[in-house]
């Protein structure tokens, strides 16, 4: 009987993209899906390294799968923590048997044994078609920028972008409804090898060519051109999920970032001037060294006055390596939950009252699972959903009649408008 796996993976959405085709390549070895991690004869964890909070739930979800595993079953790390400390992790976690940056190389031969197995690219592998009717498409790999905040480029390596061939093959494989393109810098797609600043634009048109919907996640502000504007908005889901990480501009500059509160306003104000349905999401630090009390009320002024409909709070990491490891200004960390809850709670109220006024009105959704859609309001795993007749069929578009909104979440009546994925 051939051996099988499971894999358990955690982070961002480019670390799902990396577990699927971690999917295909041990599916090409022989291996088929194992029923629960109890039963695999192969225990894969995709771990994150990107906060010291996300690095601890790795290694619980870890040690907790090794406690879970049959005998003589191989639990293998891989990810962001296994390229980022590798021979670390190994000698810190004697219950694993394997470490591998960004690839399990694994098989069911004698002789793994406890040793860290060679990394290789995922970037370009096959994928297996997707299981639901949208998937997440990683366009490059890698980061060119140096946020004082940020390690990723330091294990993730500079920006590598795939050719456009490449990752219309991909989309044509998952045969989905939905493209949800991902990057470290989606915007800068392109630029490392020598095609320019705009070629993301035409990537997403080709993109929307093939699909009902394409969205974009991560993209930084001082990229986002009138041209890329002007091309998300044409693709018809208006969503812009903006990597702003604070306002105040002395603060920003520490983080060695772009841009400052009133600029961000004013994109804003113009991308909802030139398209009244679009959606924007964004993600802010709080207690970056330095951060003021003046700075913190900037960005509660910001929030108030953005509206934004998603927004993201997360305290400063220390991260070893990044520009703000060292630097001054530190901020008590009871003062960096304090400030923290009082932007959910002001979020909170703002995405409520954001979600009530969308009663009453019609979307077009797509079906994701029995009972539960999107529109175009609604990034997959990290927006609110919509809830639905559990007869919609999956893989569907159905107009549907908002008749209530539950916290982010929208309640809503309709019927089918469009045809069901390809079986």
């Amino acid at each position: 009987m051939p051996g099988s796996y499971w894999i358990e993976t955690l982070g961002c959405p480019k670390n799902q993209v990396d577990s699927d085709k971690l999917v295909g390549t041990l599916v090409a070895d022989g291996l088929v899906a194992a029923e629960s991690p109890d039963h695999a004869d192969v225990v894969v964890v995709n771990t994150c390294a990107f906060v010291e909070e996300a690095r601890q739930e790795s290694i619980d979800v870890i040690l907790g799968l090794d406690a879970r595993r049959a005998p003589g079953a191989r639990l293998v790390v891989t990810g962001c923590m296994a390229e980022r400390y590798g021979s670390e992790l190994a000698e810190a976690l004697p219950e694993v048997d394997a470490v591998s940056g960004f690839g399990v190389p694994v098989t069911l031969s004698p002789g793994v044994g406890r040793r860290a197995v060679p990394a290789f690219d995922l970037l370009n592998l096959p994928r297996p078609r997707s299981s639901e009717p949208w998937a997440y498409v990683k366009v490059a790999e890698g980061c060119d920028r140096a946020c004082g905040f940020c390690a990723i480029p330091t294990f993730r390596g500079r920006q590598r972008s795939r050719s456009i061939d490449d990752i219309l093959a991909e989309v044509e494989q998952l045969q989905v409804r939905e493209v949800v393109l991902v990057a470290q810098d989606l915007a800068a797609y392109g630029r490392d090898q020598g095609v320019g600043e705009r070629a993301i634009v035409p990537l997403v048109e080709q993109v929307a060519a093939m699909v009902a919907r394409v969205r974009l996640l991560y993209l930084y502000p001082s990229d986002l051109t009138d041209s890329l504007i002007d091309g998300i908005c044409a693709t018809g889901v208006p969503y812009f999920d903006l990597s702003l990480q604070h306002v105040s501009a002395p603060l920003l500059r520490r983080m060695r970032r772009w841009g400052d509160g009133a600029r961000f306003l004013e994109r804003i104000v113009e991308i909802r001037r030139r398209e009244p349905t679009s959606v924007f999401r964004s993600n802010f630090i709080v207690g970056y060294p330095g951060e003021t009390e003046d700075d913190h009320d900037q960005l509660l002024a910001f929030i108030e006055e953005a509206q934004l409909d998603w927004c993201g709070f997360f305290t400063f990491s220390r991260e070893d390596g990044t520009y703000a490891a060292d630097l001054d200004g530190v901020v008590p960390e009871g003062l960096m939950m304090e400030r923290i809850a009082e932007l959910r709670e002001l979020q909170d109220t703002i995405t409520a009252s954001r979600r009530d006024a969308l009663i009453g009105s019609t979307l077009e959704v797509l079906v994701d699972a029995p009972g539960r859609g999107r529109s175009h309001r609604e990034a997959p795993e990290i927006d609110g959903i919509v809830m639905l007749d559990p007869a919609l069929a999956v893989g569907t578009f159905a107009s549907v009649e908002i008749i209530d909104a539950l916290g982010p979440d929208l309640v809503a009546l309709g019927a089918p408008s469009g045809g069901e994925l390809d079986e």
